[in-house]
């Protein structure tokens, strides 16, 4: 039975003593929510959290995304929220994770930033500073969130996402199930442990480190819980398994057309003879969408890979389908099930084009109140009035990036018109054709051998950049170059 404090969860695991490998661990429902959790979060947060643990993640273009948002000079963005707002991305169901016995994005607190000369007049606020207010002004002034006293509720109605009390036993690829002896016992013949004697009984005590480090480590190896807990090093298999290659992304519906209206235009600079781009030249909206792709949810990336017949070298997709085979009995409710089958962007995340087709979630309700207490006067932020004097507070309405009203911000993230160069491994630039000749240089390309290509990124497109930004090393020739098989 997992043991739990505020800063850990304790559990036991059987081990293959042969071959120093988890074959399961047995647990309740507060550390399957932890697991369930790294579904919801930004991808963004997963490589700022992993940098801030020394944990190197190897997913693909990744990295490359988000240490171009870190290098580009912040006047290229609309306001320095916008850069914030990909470097440090929240999550749709942040107000859920808040529960979770281990919070691994703790130490990112909620902010809350005002107009200091006009709440009452517009009573926007923001999360990030220096949003502008409707005013114009940069929304500076910081709040404090008064939670006031939460209702502490009981084991039973416990869980975040699970239904409390509940057991649960965990494989070494994430596959999370019902206890019971067929499936120990189907277990064991899967492994070929055929005498108990050959196995032993662990206990651990876990962190939020080492939580952290099962998610990393959940991208590309199978043995994501050996790894940690026994730290067993399996050989790597990294998602550019064929560099400079590209893959091959089946088409998401057969027989189905490219959107004209609201495409984008790219210019594709290719080498002729090895069938590669080389890099590529885009205006703003472009780069816009692939900036995107650090704000979207794990949970949402593995469903665009389903459902285009890819597969992960690694053991999030089995944790993705446990949410989706385990029986809604085990769930606190159908919509818990559907944050992590579905889950949505925090809301004014959403970017204008609507290419990814991804839903933003919805606004909780915060409120302004400034009242006299004990001879002091006191400004704070609340999500529940019950915890303030009547008549001291007004509605706030969340203000995004740079936008004319208090709609979602179609503008994007950066200012425009600008240019930007873009490699195939998706390494992002003001244009620059001293860059460009860097990466021709590099490859070892002639100017004979290349030529331009004018191509449409529509839904379609930009569905594919999604999954392979994420599956691959060589996006951009993954997408645009390499046809889909078809059926013979």
């Amino acid at each position: 039975m997992a043991n739990k404090s505020m800063n850990s969860i304790s559990f036991k695991a059987l081990v293959d003593k042969g071959s120093n490998k988890v074959i399961f661990i047995e647990t309740d429902n507060d550390f399957v929510d932890v697991l369930f959790s790294f579904l919801t979060i930004p991808m963004g947060t997963i490589i700022r959290l992993a940098r801030k643990h020394s944990l190197p993640v190897e997913t693909g273009c990744m990295n490359n995304l988000y240490t171009s948002v870190e290098n580009i000079d912040a006047r290229i963005f609309q306001t320095g929220a916008c850069k914030d707002m990909l470097l440090c991305p929240r999550s749709g169901a942040e107000l859920h994770c808040k529960n979770l016995q281990l919070k691994i994005n703790n130490g990112e607190p909620t902010r809350y930033f005002l107009c200091s000369d006009c709440t009452y007049r517009y009573s926007f606020f923001s999360h990030y500073k220096d949003v502008l207010c409707e005013c114009g002004k940069p929304m500076d002034k910081e709040i404090p969130l008064s939670v006031g006293k939460l209702k502490k509720s009981s084991s039973a109605d416990g869980g975040v996402f699970c239904k409390g009390l509940t057991r649960f036993i965990i494989t070494d690829d994430l596959e999370v199930m019902p206890p019971s002896s067929s499936v120990i016992c189907s277990l064991f013949t899967k492994l070929k442990v055929m005498d108990a004697s050959t196995t032993e009984e662990l206990a651990f005590n876990v962190r939020v480190g080492e939580v952290l480090e099962m998610l990393v480590c959940s991208l590309v190896s199978k043995m994501p819980l050996s790894e940690t807990l026994l730290k067993f090093k399996s050989q790597p298999n990294l998602s550019n398994e064929y560099p400079n290659q590209g893959i091959c992304i089946e088409p998401q519906t057969v027989g189905g057309c490219m959107n004209e209206e609201g495409t984008i235009s790219v210019k594709l600079i290719i080498c002729k003879s090895q069938k590669i781009v080389c890099y590529a030249e885009a205006g703003e909206d472009f780069v816009n969408l692939l900036f995107s792709f650090l704000t979207i949810p794990l949970g949402f990336m593995i469903r665009q890979i389903h459902d285009r017949s890819s597969s992960l070298e690694g053991s999030i997709e089995q944790l993705y389908k446990s949410v989706q085979d385990l029986d809604n009995e085990f769930f606190k409710s159908n919509y818990q099930k559907e944050i992590l089958l579905n889950p949505k962007l925090y809301p004014g995340f959403f970017y204008g084009n609507r290419l990814l087709g991804i839903e933003y979630g919805l606004e909780t309700s915060n409120y302004y109140a400034s009242y006299w207490k004990d001879s002091s006067y006191t400004e704070v932020v609340t999500t529940d009035k019950a915890f303030v004097p009547s008549g001291s507070y007004i509605p706030l309405k969340l203000r995004y990036c740079k936008t004319q009203d208090d709609a979602v911000c179609d503008q994007g993230f950066l200012n425009g018109p600008t240019m930007f160069t873009i490699t195939d491994n998706l390494i992002i630039r003001p244009i620059s054709p001293l860059f460009g000749l860097s990466v021709l240089n590099k490859m070892k390309v002639p100017f004979t051998d290349i030529e331009e290509q004018i191509v449409q990124v529509g839904k379609e497109e930009a569905s594919r950049l999604l999954v392979t930004s994420f599956l691959c090393d060589s996006s951009l020739t993954s997408v645009f170059l390499r046809q889909p098989k078809t059926e013979q």
